[in-house]
């Protein structure tokens, strides 16, 4: 569909003949515009500042994940993952590896999970800090977003002390992690608990309970349970609305059944179930979930291989297929992988929650205000490398 076939933009047509409004607009909003959270164009059509419809349009960050998949061997693969939700790379990661680990049919070491399961929900903390940040800035709060970089910073020293990186980091391998923790590092993680558990106290204080932020975002962008399981919504916007659904509880995967913690949903507190607020406090919440399964793996971290040893050779499964789905800081992350018998994957297909998030948004955003708008994209929380794949 060209741009001029767009059915937004059609409407310019029918304008000329007096079929709408008069006052009625089609703007671009991005695809570079600080509030569309990455290079997304969302075509909006307005009646003044009424939005009464809108369409987001992808495809300005594709990273040909698919197709390269195809040209590389399976255990190149992995550092590919990092780049489509970067800033949760650790969780790109380990989803693409359970996949292949299923297909091989080898166990992985109980060190390695733990390990997995710890740098995992750093990332998820460091993700949702981003996420809350700059949800902030949407919302006209400044300090908030500072406070998120200055939290974060101490996760990323923490990853480079483990993999020596600080985005894109390849440490979850096919079969394990790259390399065993460092001696001391689970004392400063542990440190970093400490440190960071009263600062999201700090946070409720700054902002969640801001009666400013709570008319900017509450009874805003209400999404209901029917509509988002239609449309495929997961992770924090599926339980922002009320549905205790979390991968890691129910199905579950990995170790996270050893551990205790609890799945957060949207109650309507300062509004309606599933508005942005609900959207907003569940990541919240979230954060101090991952800082207990944390606590939890560190000290019952076993000893042992970081590495299974049948992945230190070249990895070539049986022919047959995958699909293996983990909880991302996003909602649902699935690798559906077809193997040939050959040391490359026949085809790698990803499903990417923020493109399944994303495609709600005309759904929740019809009869809004324009600055309603802004707050509705950034209470889903794409990362735009995730929706284009």
């Amino acid at each position: 569909m060209t741009e001029l076939e767009t059915p937004l933009l059609r409407d310019t047509a029918a304008a000329e003949s007096g079929d709408v409004k008069t006052e009625e607009m089609i703007l671009n909003m991005g695809p570079q515009h600080p509030s569309t959270h990455g290079v997304l164009r969302v075509v909006v059509r307005t009646d003044g500042e009424i939005v009464l419809d809108c369409e987001p349009h992808l495809g300005f960050l594709h990273r040909c994940f698919e197709k390269i998949a195809e040209s590389v061997n399976y255990t190149q693969v992995t550092p590919y993952t990092d780049r489509m939700d970067y800033l949760m790379s650790m969780g790109n990661n380990l989803g693409y590896c359970v996949a292949v680990e299923k297909l091989v049919g080898e166990p992985v070491p109980d060190r390695a999970w733990h390990i997995r399961t710890i740098v995992v929900e750093l990332d998820r903390i460091a993700s949702h800090l981003i996420a809350i940040g700059t949800y902030g800035l949407d919302a006209g709060a400044l300090t908030p977003f500072f406070y998120a970089l200055r939290d974060r910073e101490k996760i990323l020293r923490i990853f480079e002390e483990i993999c020596g990186q600080r985005l894109n980091y390849n440490y979850v391998r096919i079969g394990g992690v790259a390399y065993d923790l460092p001696e001391g590092v689970e004392s400063r993680i542990l440190e970093f608990c400490d440190y960071f558990e009263p600062k999201v106290d700090e946070w409720d204080r700054l902002l969640t309970y801001n009666g400013i932020f709570i008319k900017r975002v509450a009874n805003v962008g209400v999404l209901p349970v029917p509509l988002a399981i239609d449309w495929g919504v997961t992770g924090p916007c599926l339980r922002g609305s009320g549905v205790k659904r979390d991968l890691r509880k129910k199905p579950g995967y990995g170790i996270y059944d050893k551990f205790d913690f609890d799945v957060p949903v949207g109650r309507g507190e300062m509004g309606t179930v599933g508005d942005c607020w609900d959207r907003y406090i569940v990541r919240v919440r979230e954060i101090r979930e991952s800082l207990k399964i944390i606590r939890q793996a560190v000290k019952s971290l076993p000893a042992g291989d970081h590495l299974a040893a049948w992945a230190k050779r070249r990895i070539r499964p049986p022919k047959g297929d995958a699909y293996t789905k983990i909880e991302n800081a996003r909602g649902e992350l699935g690798f559906y992988i077809v193997s040939d018998g050959t040391d490359k994957p026949f085809r790698v297909k990803t499903r990417g929650p923020s493109f399944c998030n994303i495609a709600i948004l005309p759904e929740i955003s019809r009869g809004c205000m324009i600055a309603d708008l802004i707050v509705i994209i950034g209470s889903i929380d794409i990362v735009v490398g995730e929706t284009d794949r």
